[in-house]
């Protein structure tokens, strides 16, 4: 027979009957686990109706499949048995980590009586390692068994995040799964893996936030979901180069994905599509979608359950759709509902056994899935009030500015109440706010603006430029360009001036006595305006939560809803409740501890961010209940003043940034929110999003993004078609 491992890892699951024939809830996981849809079958335990009854399943799950690894044991076919032993442990592993993390409050369970459940499934799987350690294969080496093959295939799952697209410090995800690794006994693989796994999970900051209902948390990554599902994370977002880095990092999504979650690989879903195969370039996009969909369906079923259970509240999987077609609001609207309806005939297969045997009043199918729609042009606030009026939930992203973010909350509430009074139930959406990149533009604007002024004074501009071009490493990329401005774009540009108070920059600018005539005066002003922009995010966050969520305004607005479209009081309160800001594209762990809220907030988090705040939580003195409501406090406003004073550099693109426009001013008042002339009204407008510095370098990076991921699909399906 072949090495343990590598049965294991290749074994694929069998084909399911459509629709099941099981008779119980039992028997149905039972059922599915030997058919090798573990996680599935795990999941599967997750629902509300299950409340009462948990240890009673369990203990019948654990009955049958017991009885089922016994008999694998003694399998004709060995490398038949330790597939199904495989497949039992898998199962039982996976319910028990469900219980471990924080999916029972979402679904309900007392701490009780999970703990009940819990203990049986420990017992079970101590006593599965134990009958197979007694060697019924013959002589077994203790790190070879099947139990440890098992744990070893969850954590390489775990490692594959950011395993190809490394950025440091890593992933959180990848380095839960090396220390449990470190630490994992090979002689009772099982009980240590469950340990471990469980203080790995309770210790880390996420679920203490969670847990405590200090703000909800979202992935900004496609992969390891299952863990950050246990530490409470409710939301995924993705984009096209995310959507590419996914691939990078599980190359099984192109082919050989073994589609245990009931989940094709792109291959597969190309061969059911054979249409593309006549001139793959022209259907370049169909292609793209199709591969998106490959990815987002695996992020569908991971959340499904926690989805179900809290009636869409949470488990939201954020598509982001094509840049290129992003200001055309026929097709956006096209796009997305092309989308939304594979979604819903996936689901619908993946509901049939996910949902098996519990009530019908649950409408199955039902995409847990929102549509990030960019905010590149006016045709934003009507893609956006349009989906949100027939239920499908939007994502707004490219957004940047309080005025950006304002307006297309106000379409979102006006789509939300035409399909509330409509009796259409409402999902959770948000409001992105690309905080880290505003802070990055924010910081190109004030590098640009010193860097110019320095070379003013300099007869020699090309030489001084060159110099510190090639002290930055930038001079390659800058050397092709043109124009001495070009060239300046480039050197101060975040790929290379990031932070600002660099020392060749310093030395540079002091140099030439700007902004101060000693070294150290300028070292001194680049680090207090590289500590202030980075909180040009955190500020825009804030005042867009004051504006629409804070306890003194948000009642204000459900007033204006029932007043402005005519929605009972309950409906209304559904409308404003379900609405998240989302925080995303953060540098700094301040970026998320600074603007922590209970209610209509979702942190986005890539996963090297994840661990930068995980580090942050171990500092002496860190106490969770220090941050709750973090984002209805005040930030010092002497930050504010350096960024707008008359000489400063950023002064106009904060004014830009901070405020709203005039006529939401006037919608403010309409809505009696006291003070409004405070949010000033230089805020930019709707016409003027695609050209604001931020949008306009997104965008670019959106597109370039998709279009890269783009040829390599279509290379993809010329290759499967047998095309040169």
């Amino acid at each position: 027979m072949r090495n343990v491992q590598q049965v294991v890892s290749e074994a694929k699951p069998d084909e399911l009957e459509n629709p099941p024939l099981s008779l119980d809830h039992a028997s149905h996981v039972a059922y599915l686990t030997l058919k090798g849809y573990s996680r599935l079958a795990a999941d599967h335990m997750l629902h509300p109706e299950m409340k009462g009854h948990l240890a009673e399943t369990i203990g019948n799950v654990v009955r049958q499949l017991t009885l089922a690894f016994n008999q694998a044991l003694l399998e004709k076919d060995p490398e038949r048995g330790t597939v199904l032993c495989a497949r039992v442990y898998d199962t039982l592993v996976n319910m028990a980590l469900n219980l471990v993390g924080l999916e029972t409050k979402i679904v309900g369970f007392t701490d009780a009586e999970a703990e009940e459940a819990l203990s049986l499934l420990r017992e079970a799987l101590n006593n599965l390692e134990a009958l197979e350690r007694g060697g019924v294969f013959g002589a077994v080496k203790n790190e070879f068994i099947i139990a440890k093959a098992v744990v070893d295939g969850i954590l390489a799952e775990m490692k594959t995040v950011m395993k190809v697209v490394y950025r440091p410090p890593g992933a959180m995800v990848a380095h839960a799964a090396e220390e449990i690794e470190k630490n994992l006994d090979n002689k009772n693989v099982i009980r240590s893996f469950l340990r471990l796994a469980e203080r790995q999970i309770k210790e880390n900051v996420y679920y203490r936030l969670s847990e405590s209902g200090t703000c909800k948390f979202g992935n900004d990554y496609a992969l390891g979901l299952r863990w950050l599902r246990h530490l409470g994370f409710v939301q995924v977002s993705t984009n096209p180069s995310l959507a590419a880095i996914a691939y990078d990092d599980d190359p099984s999504q192109w082919e050989g994905y073994k589609g245990e979650d009931l989940c094709p690989d792109f291959r597969t879903v190309a061969e059911q599509h054979r249409e593309l195969f006549k001139d793959p370039e022209a259907s370049g996009d169909e292609i793209t979608a199709y591969a998106t969909e490959v990815s987002i369906w695996r992020n569908l079923a991971v959340f499904r359950p926690v989805a179900v259970a809290s009636n869409m509240a949470h488990g939201m999987i954020s598509l982001q759709l094509n840049p290129n077609v992003a200001d055309d609001y026929r097709e956006s609207v096209r796009t997305a509902l092309k989308f939304y309806g594979d979604a819903e005939q996936f689901l619908r297969r993946y509901d049939a056994y996910l949902l098996w045997g519990y009530s019908g009043n649950v409408e199955m199918g039902r995409p847990n899935i929102v549509f990030k729609v960019a905010a590149s042009s006016p045709a934003s606030v009507d893609v956006t009030r349009k989906l949100e009026s027939l239920g499908v939930g939007t994502n707004n992203t490219v957004t940047f500015t309080v005025s950006q973010e304002a307006e297309l909350i106000l379409a979102k509430m006006e789509g939300r109440a035409e399909a509330a009074k409509k009796g259409v139930p409402l999902t959770t959406v948000y409001e992105t706010n690309m905080g880290g990149r505003l802070d990055d533009h924010v910081r190109e604007v004030q590098a640009e603006a010193l860097m110019s002024s320095t070379l003013q004074k300099v007869q020699d501009k090309e030489k001084a430029l060159k110099k510190l071009a090639e002290e930055l490493g930038a001079w390659s990329e800058a050397s092709q360009k043109k124009t001495l401005a070009e060239k300046v774009v480039v050197v101060s540009s975040r790929k290379y001036l990031r932070p600002l108070n660099k020392e060749p920059f310093a030395s540079f600018l002091a140099e030439h006595k700007v902004p101060f005539n000693s070294r150290e005066q300028v070292r001194t002003y680049l680090a207090t305006q590289e500590s202030d922009i980075g909180y040009c995010g955190i500020l825009v966050t804030k005042r867009v939560y004051e504006i629409f969520f804070s306890t003194q305004n948000k009642p204000k607005w459900i007033a204006y809803l029932q007043h402005k479209y005519g929605p009972s009081l309950k409906q209304a309160e559904e409308v404003m409740r379900g609405i998240d800001v989302l925080p995303a594209s953060k540098r700094h762990p301040k970026e998320t501890l600074l603007t922590l809220a209970k209610a209509n907030m979702t942190h986005t988090e890539f996963p090297n961010h994840q661990t930068a705040v995980v580090a942050a939580s171990s500092e002496p003195g860190f106490r969770v209940e220090d941050y709750r409501e973090s984002v209805s406090r005040e930030v010092d406003p002497e930050i504010l003043k350096r960024l707008t004073e008359k000489v400063s550099g950023t002064k106009k693109v904060v004014e830009e940034s901070y405020e709203v426009t005039a006529t939401q001013q006037k919608i403010l008042e309409e809505a009696k929110i006291l003070n409004s002339t405070k949010y000033g009204s230089k805020g930019i407008l709707p016409a003027q999003w695609g050209a604001f510095g931020a949008t306009a370098k997104t965008m670019e990076e959106f597109s370039n993004s998709y279009e890269a991921f783009r040829a390599k699909c279509v290379e993809f399906v010329k290759k499967v078609s047998g095309q040169k």
